[in-house]
């Protein structure tokens, strides 16, 4: 057997600079390294695959044996090896892909290497073309068999310790040929780690987690590791939909089905290809696993990140599944990532293209409600998508006065379909459940008008209507703010508050001071005492008296700068209501008369309770107990 001398050659500074931040720099994930060998493998197949389909002839050698990747441990001899059958290297190519760092910027690859102190090495690792180099995370002594596709190559051994330099070889004789095209490299795994790195099960758990969806079997110890395919990278018509929810189970752990399922292709104005999964129930519970969200990032089927948060808004977060481009380089790092253009475009893309696919689900009304009660509280968010704000409003719903079950929804195009003649507003309400927004004085002038009102019961309600403000050509207004005379027009739908509001009213003068005498009686407590046009049913409501913060918003401000005072609004009394007018009779007939003092406080109280400003009930309860036995004493009487 004949064999050449192998040549000496040294390092050029930066490698031995970067050799020396490997090893001596710690990092979050070493495993990182077999992603590079792996990724390195199938571009080295890929290549060989386009030649062979470019040469008519096929390049004449090995091209019957399919192309794979074989990763083989052996915890005896404490070695690793990745083996590929694909386009090889000739002795040149060799010294100008290993001996160097890529072509250009191996200065700025340093220095952000230094930069990031070690700590983010693993993300930007291979941007310069240093992927192989990160082997001696793990190894202490690599050599790399090669043999080049082309006719005649001569196979080559390089070998290193990552000590500042390395040897080649040419291989002759028996050796030569006996050896197939392709490139194996093998890694001596320094002491500490050889464990680690000879698992078996390991090394196909770190397979299937960065390079599962690489389109060449991996072979681990010679069984396949990556069996899931990249279901993205297929025509929708060929996969069933047994295939979509092994791969959704396979992505997400959830054994049940999806909702709904969103496979995408896209050539502009970003080429990417994406497989997106709405889950059936939701991981937000009470505001947990709130970071548990994004999409996996591939390039070329390779994973750069998983749940990457600036693929997709944070509104649409329910959304699982994987992106894969051929437009960003491989191990782009985390931070290029967040201000990548590329990654900007894709964000508003996969937007648009969710929010037309919810519009889809939603022609299927019981599917679709079933996406709103799991995921319509992470949805509302969207209320700041300025560019999709048409999508969204018309996505939304809601409870409604004229819903008949308390998990009816509405649409606010439904809305305005039963809006009533020359009606060009939305009313819509805040409470805590749909009895007591029934109980709300404010709605009374709704009813009797038979006007809808759109129910609202999260906080975030408040600031979702706020933001749109309009939808087409109604404006969304709350109804506590509504103007009674832009319903007066309105005929009347309830006979009964019809009928109680016929009741004559107490003359003005009569009124007016009773008014005074509220008013001298809660003092501060309201900045007006006044008729309301807007009661039907009800003896009282308050009114904010700037006439533009709806009670709930009040609070929710009231609460974020902890202030807990009760604030000042304008008492509205029910001039027609009976209570209101025996209350102008006994004024009248005695101006210091101590019921009527009881009664106005009483008429507050109640009122604050409502608006849910009243945090101490003791008065409250202690009247309404004094009035319950002077009103039995006087029942009790008249039997």
């Amino acid at each position: 057997m004949s064999e050449s001398t192998a040549q000496a050659f040294e390092f050029k500074a930066e490698i031995k600079q970067l050799l020396d931040i490997l090893v001596h720099s710690l990092y979050t994930e070493r495993e990182i390294f077999l992603r590079e060998l792996v990724s390195n493998a199938s571009d080295a197949l890929d290549k060989q695959r386009l030649t062979a389909a470019s040469q008519s002839n096929g390049s004449g050698e090995g091209d019957e044996a399919p192309l794979d990747i074989h990763i083989d441990a052996d915890k005896d001899a404490k070695t690793l090896t990745v083996a590929d059958n694909g386009i090889g290297m000739t002795k040149d190519e060799l010294i100008q892909n290993i001996g160097t760092i890529a072509h250009s910027g191996s200065a700025h690859f340093l220095k952000a290497l230094q930069e990031s102190g070690g700590s983010g090495a693993d993300s930007i690792i291979g941007r310069f073309g240093v992927g192989f180099y990160s082997v001696y995370m793990v190894a202490d002594t690599v050599r790399i068999l090669t043999k080049s596709d082309k006719p005649g190559a001569v196979p080559v051994e390089w070998v290193s310790d990552g000590q500042g330099s390395y040897t080649i070889r040419e291989i002759e004789g028996e050796e030569a040929a006996a050896m197939a095209r392709g490139t194996r490299i093998e890694a001596h795994l320094k002491e500490d780690l050889a464990e680690q790195f000879t698992d078996v099960e390991g090394l196909r758990h770190v397979i299937r987690k960065h390079s599962n969806f690489i389109s060449f079997p991996i072979l681990v110890n010679g069984e396949r590791a990556n069996t899931v395919p990249a279901l993205w990278r297929e025509p929708k018509f060929q996969i069933t939909k047994e295939q979509y929810k092994e791969f959704y189970s396979f992505l997400t752990y959830d054994q049940d089905e999806p909702l709904d399922t969103l496979h995408l292709s896209v050539d502009a104005p970003v080429q990417f290809n994406a497989l997106c999964f709405i889950p059936e129930k939701s991981k937000d519970f009470g505001g947990f696993d709130r970071e548990d969200w994004g999409l996996d990032l591939y390039v070329r089927r390779v994973l750069i990140q998983r749940q990457n948060k600036d693929l997709i808004p944070q509104h649409l977060m329910f959304v699982r599944g994987v992106v894969d481009t051929e437009d960003l380089p491989l191990n782009i790092s985390r931070e290029t990532l967040q201000d990548n253009l590329l990654v900007k475009k894709i964000n508003a893309t996969l937007a648009k293209q969710v929010l037309s696919h919810l519009e889809k689900m939603a022609e299927d009304k019981d599917k679709y409600a079933k996406f709103w009660r799991e995921h319509s509280r992470v949805f509302k968010a969207g209320y700041m998508d300025f560019v999709n704000r048409e999508k969204f409003a018309g996505l939304l719903r809601f409870n409604s006065s004229s819903c008949e079950a308390a998990d009816e929804l509405v649409s606010l195009d439904e809305y305005i379909s039963r809006a009533k003649l020359d009606q060009k507003k939305v009313y819509y309400a805040f409470g805590p459940s749909r009895e007591a927004l029934k109980l709300n004085p404010h709605l009374e002038i709704f009813r009797k008008k038979g006007v809808e009102v759109l129910y609202m019961f999260e906080p975030i309600d408040e600031f979702v209507m706020d933001a749109l403000h309009k939808h087409k050509d109604f404006d969304l207004t709350p109804a506590e703010l509504a103007k009674p005379e832009d319903l007066a027009a309105l005929p009347d739908v309830e006979t009964a508050a019809a009928e109680a509001q016929a009741a004559p009213a107490p003359e003005q003068d009569a009124l007016e001071a009773l008014f005074g005498r509220i008013k001298a009686v809660l003092g501060d407590g309201v900045t007006e005492v006044r008729a309301s046009a807007r009661l039907t049913g009800s003896p009282c409501c308050l009114v904010n008296p700037d006439g533009h913060t709806t009670s709930s918003m009040d609070k929710i401000m009231r609460a974020m700068h902890h202030d807990s005072s009760i604030p000042k609004k304008v008492l509205e009394l029910n001039p027609k209501h009976e209570l209101i007018r025996n209350l102008v009779a006994l004024n009248q007939a005695d101006p210091a008369d101590p019921f009527v003092e009881q009664a106005a406080r009483q008429l507050f109280e109640s009122a604050l309770l409502l608006e849910g400003y009243l945090s101490d009930p003791h008065a409250l309860v202690g009247r309404i107990q004094d009035l319950l036995a002077k009103s039995s004493g006087w029942y009790v009487k008249t039997k």
